[in-house]
């Protein structure tokens, strides 16, 4: 049984589905929502509750500002109150990419909440010599999105991840007939979110203190992307040994009939 409800926090009204019954995990994304990951929470929810959660400002969850950045801090918070409102424990946070970075936000300033984060490939470009390179980069996908090329933008986007998609893929997911939804999420996300996650500089002496537990997620189908680079480099820096997920860097979400099983081995050793 899943149930869904609203939690009003700062600037924005915070749309959450919990399911299931056991520990409690909660699975992040950004700007990935609860829609994304469902069929996961639905896998794994026999043995776990599990929330998920639109972030601020994408899909259900509405911000009273809109032209106000979305930071891996102000993301964190939002999960710190939705956590504290479900009074379960100290949780194991799983986040995906963008949400990966969240959830190391959400370590640093919420410990007390969270006893384990499986940060799967989160985008810390900061940590990377050729930082000043990808943040130029950063820049001019943006402008070339607000400029009116979305695919541009996205085209821009895969080639700095270095991620090559099949010939037509790009203008088959983000060229076709999109609901007005999807289309102001993916503006919110070039406008407000991107830049702000990517730029986030983990705190690595308190990351590495080792509360809560911390796993460096990769995909072992991402192997020379940019996350796989950033997390291998932020897994040394922490000092843990990278844990290996099937799929690539949006497995969780591509197939997440393969992925629980891992997920599950991972989260009966936190």
């Amino acid at each position: 049984m899943t149930t869904n409800q609203t939690l009003t926090v700062a600037g924005a009204d915070l749309y959450y589905e919990v399911r299931g019954s056991g520990p409690l995990v909660v699975l992040l994304g950004s700007p990935m929502g609860a829609r994304s990951f469902a069929p996961l929470a639905d896998l794994i929810a026999s043995d776990y509750t599990v929330l998920t959660t639109d972030p601020r400002g994408i899909d259900r969850s509405p911000v009273s500002d809109p032209d106000q950045d979305s930071t891996p801090q102000l993301r964190a918070g939002d999960v710190s109150d939705l956590l504290t409102l479900l009074d379960a424990g100290p949780a194991a946070v799983f986040g995906s990419s963008g949400g990966a970075v969240t959830a190391l936000a959400l370590a640093e300033a919420r410990p007390d909440l969270v006893h384990t984060v499986i940060a799967h490939e989160p985008p810390l470009c900061e940590l990377l010599e050729d930082r000043e390179q990808l943040d130029a980069g950063t820049e001019k996908m943006i402008a070339t999105y607000l400029g009116g090329d979305s695919l541009g933008a996205w085209g821009q986007f895969m080639a700095q991840a270095s991620i090559d998609l099949p010939e037509g893929a790009l203008e088959m997911i983000f060229g076709g007939d999109r609901s007005a939804q999807q289309l102001a999420d993916e503006r919110r996300w070039f406008e407000h979110e991107l830049r702000g996650t990517v730029r986030w500089q983990p705190d690595l002496p308190v990351l590495r203190a080792g509360k809560p537990r911390i796993i460096a997620g990769i995909g072992e189908d991402s192997a020379g992307q940019l996350c796989d680079r950033a997390t291998r480099t932020f897994a040394t820096a922490v000092g843990v040994e990278p844990t290996m997920f099937p799929g690539g860097h949006t497995g969780c979400a591509d197939d997440p009939a393969t992925f629980a099983p891992r997920l599950r081995e991972v989260l009966a050793l936190a």
